[in-house]
């Protein structure tokens, strides 16, 4: 989907079409401000200039993903907002409202199941689609059912999407990143040298920042220099797995089908806090944010259907380095205070003398609730008044909030 979020928000608000969006920094609220104030007139109604600016933010907040107008200040998805006001302070500034995109996720989804069953779900604004047998899908390269598919999703939602056709998956996810928004973008197996080659490695899904600059550090800044490469080399300076990964990559194979259901490896929440918050002077706070996280987790393994007993934390310091720990409890949960008595158990293990900047809850080792032998009984689920794990603020590691 092109640019997912900022599109939703555009349906709401269509007066800021053309004008540089950001979405990002805290969830939507009943009493935004904004709303308040306007209450008497339609949401397309009010005016532009009441909309807040980035350049007046002040926080720890990232950027979800930001209109095409505003990307051609260099501003994109991860981005801290302090560092983007700086980039283009005029953009106009709204939260996320994840409730309306996961509405709009299932409405684009239910339209391709409806023209091509064969769907693999990649999250809430992408899908990978076998065309293969579906009545007319090789039609001019698989361009014509393509067309079809962004038809009938405009139709349906009012947003816009594009589509990368191609052999496979590696290939397919490329090539829809070539011509966007509301691009098609087609690679037969002959285009490899001219289409793919020239490309950056980074564009390979699966090749992160940290690989790339290795690979230029040995001289390979493109597709087409890294398959030029001979395997040998490959797995010798980058594992025997990847190494062997990273030349299939680069010479276009991937095997993998689309696959329709998929079972999640784990559930996890984090929050990233408007500033550093240190476990002693800040217990009261860090321990509210704790109980909410993980009650969030135990709410969405309910939701879903699933329980487990691999529960774990992370921590992301005032440094920016990150630690996590976990441990396996006797029993299968989906319960929010079994889970906060065994993260609360994984933060004895780390140190607490720094400050936060971030705090995560996971919870991992799936199984569905209709399928787990030993379910730990349902506890009480408000949390508010259970019993704070005790605090050593003498100690360099001990418990918290």
């Amino acid at each position: 989907m092109d640019a997912f979020y900022a599109s939703v928000e555009l349906l709401r608000y269509p007066q800021l079409k053309g004008l540089p969006v950001v979405i990002g920094g805290s969830r939507r609220r009943p009493d935004d401000a904004l709303l308040q104030q306007y209450t008497e007139v339609l949401l397309s109604e009010i005016p532009v200039a009441a909309f807040p600016l980035l350049k007046d933010y002040t926080g720890r907040g990232v950027i979800t993903t930001a209109t095409y107008p505003a990307r051609q200040f260099g501003v994109g998805s991860a981005m801290g907002l302090m560092k983007a006001a700086k980039l283009c302070p005029q953009a106009i500034l709204l939260p996320v409202d994840f409730d309306e995109y996961r509405q709009y996720s299932r409405r684009f989804k239910d339209v391709i199941t409806e023209i091509a069953p064969l769907m693999e779900d990649r999250g809430v604004d992408e899908v990978y689609i076998d065309f293969t047998e579906v009545p007319g899908g090789q039609r001019d390269g698989g361009r014509t059912l393509a067309r079809l598919i962004q038809k009938s999703i405009l139709e349906a939602t009012g947003l816009t999407c594009s589509i990368g056709v191609a052999p496979n998956k590696l290939l397919a996810k490329m090539a829809s990143e070539f011509n966007k928004p509301k691009g098609i973008s087609i690679v037969l197996p002959d285009d490899l040298q001219t289409l793919i080659w020239p490309l950056p490695c980074r564009k390979i899904n699966g090749v992160g920042p940290k690989t790339d600059v290795k690979l230029q550090t040995h001289g390979i800044h493109t597709i087409g220099e890294l398959a030029a490469r001979e395997p040998v080399w490959l797995v010798e300076h980058f594992g025997k797995s990847y190494g062997a990964w990273l030349h299939e990559a680069a010479w276009g194979r991937d095997e993998r089908p689309v696959v329709t259901e998929s079972e999640p490896v784990s559930v996890s929440r984090e929050t990233t806090f408007e500033r550093d918050l240190h476990a002693v002077r800040d217990k009261a706070e860090l321990g509210a944010v704790f109980t909410w996280l993980c009650e969030r987790v135990a709410a969405d393994l309910q939701r879903k259907g699933y329980v487990g007993k691999t529960i774990g934390i992370k921590l992301r310091y005032d440094d920016f380095k990150s630690v996590t720990r976990d441990q396996t409890i006797a029993h299968y949960t989906a319960d929010a205070k079994t889970i906060r008595q065994a993260a609360g158990q994984c933060l004895k293990r780390v140190d607490l003398t720094r400050r936060l900047r971030l705090l995560g809850v996971r919870v991992g080792s799936l199984l569905r609730s209709d399928e787990a032998p030993d379910l730990i009984p349902k506890q009480a689920s408000d949390l508010t008044n259970a019993a704070l794990i005790a605090m050593d603020s003498g100690a360099k590691t001990g418990s918290l909030f």
